[in-house]
């Protein structure tokens, strides 16, 4: 048994890719408050990353920043390195960093669909191959963050659409590979923020669309990732928080 296991008062160790903004700064915040000391990894988000560890602190935690550019192959080796020097332990990895650029299909070229692919779907993967051993030792957690373009053809964003599709394929595989010892879940948000370019319009009929009436916060994505971090019989799920919005719209359509 790791010195880890055996010791209940071993602080938790959660390291959050994207942690520094948007629905990764609230689920940074969410597990300081639940007791986890953070590695809270991020790219050009200087500033907001900062702030994140500011708030951390006050809540008496430990919070330490990594800057790296998770396109990059290496990357992953090197932000789970950063981990293992600073605290030698990893309970929960919160896979939260993406883009989210929209283009068109016929106009999307290689290089733009390698980008969102390298960062959507395969730093996942290379973070959890680096994490492996760390995740065994403290038969920790891994949370994958999707959406509902997993399983919906949003035509305006085709790229980030299929990288969530497999993302969310990944899950399970991971899931499957990495048990007994470590779990492995997904979480498929809603309408949480609104996108910078959209119009608040927009943003409203979509709301309005959903069958709770009304957007959803980061901390209901927040409130899901804890679910997961504590649910020790459940691996290879993949929980929507979207005000059913997946249902799509209710009742058959109506007749003229």
């Amino acid at each position: 048994m790791s010195v880890a296991m055996s010791n209940p008062n071993f602080n938790k160790i959660a390291l959050v890719t994207g942690g520094a903004i948007r629905i990764g700064r609230a689920i940074s915040i969410a597990l300081a408050k639940a007791g986890y000391d953070l590695v809270v990894a991020h790219l050009s988000s200087v500033g907001p990353a900062i702030e994140v560890q500011k708030v951390v602190s006050k809540l008496g935690r430990r919070c330490e920043l990594v800057q790296a550019d998770l396109r990059e192959p290496t990357a992953a080796d090197t932000v789970v390195e950063s981990v293992r020097q600073m605290f030698g332990r990893l309970d929960l990895l919160v896979n939260s960093a993406a883009s989210f650029e929209g283009s068109s299909l016929l106009e999307l070229g290689a290089d733009e669909w390698d980008s969102v692919m390298a960062l959507n779907c395969r730093a996942p993967h290379l973070l959890v191959r680096a994490a492996a051993d760390l995740l065994r030792e403290s038969h920790g957690s891994v949370v994958n963050i999707v959406d509902l373009s997993a399983f919906q053809p949003w035509t305006e964003f085709p790229a980030h659409a299929v990288s969530k599709a497999g993302l969310a394929h990944l899950t399970r595989i991971q899931a499957r590979v990495l048990a007994p010892e470590v779990r492995v879940n997904a979480i498929a948000p809603g309408a949480l923020l609104r996108p910078d370019e959209w119009s608040d319009q927009r943003w409203a009929a979509i709301a309005e669309a959903t069958p709770l009436q009304r957007s959803g916060t980061p901390d209901d994505v927040s409130r899901a990732v804890l679910f997961f971090a504590n649910a020790e019989f459940v691996t290879g799920e993949i929980l929507t928080v979207d005000g059913g919005r997946h249902l799509g719209p209710g009742g058959p359509p109506t007749s003229e």
